[in-house]
């Protein structure tokens, strides 16, 4: 039998509700560490959580960018799942709808405010 390959997509959304600063951008920073540990976490809850769960191994926020002035927080996170050489291609489209479903309509992540229409999943 084959092993199953790791695949990764990518997420992207907008917190509302955490103020960008631009120690987010410098990733040694201990602002971009301590977000990311927390990013992680709730991304890791969300998605083992959804019907890749068994697959899901874990995701990386990337990058921290300012949105709506500086106002808002963006975030970019590469997430990775095990894809079985007889499973069905990533569906997005299900995935988005899940991820909606478990923020709320993309409005709430854990402690944190996302902006409805920021929500992105692309594999």
């Amino acid at each position: 039998t084959t092993a199953p390959a790791l695949e990764r997509f990518t997420i992207n959304f907008t917190i509302t509700n955490l103020p960008y600063n631009s120690d987010m951008a410098t990733p040694d920073s201990d602002r971009f560490n301590s977000t990311r540990r927390v990013m992680a976490a709730l991304l890791d809850r969300l998605l083992k959580d959804s019907s890749i769960g068994p697959a899901f191994v874990g995701c990386e926020p990337t990058a921290f960018r300012p949105a709506r002035q500086g106002d808002d927080t963006g975030v970019d996170a590469v997430c990775t799942y095990r894809k079985e050489p007889s499973a069905a291609p990533l569906d997005r489209v299900g995935l988005y709808h899940e991820v909606s479903n478990k923020t709320r309509g993309v409005t709430q992540l854990g402690p944190y405010s996302l902006d409805k229409d920021s929500l992105y999943v692309n594999g």
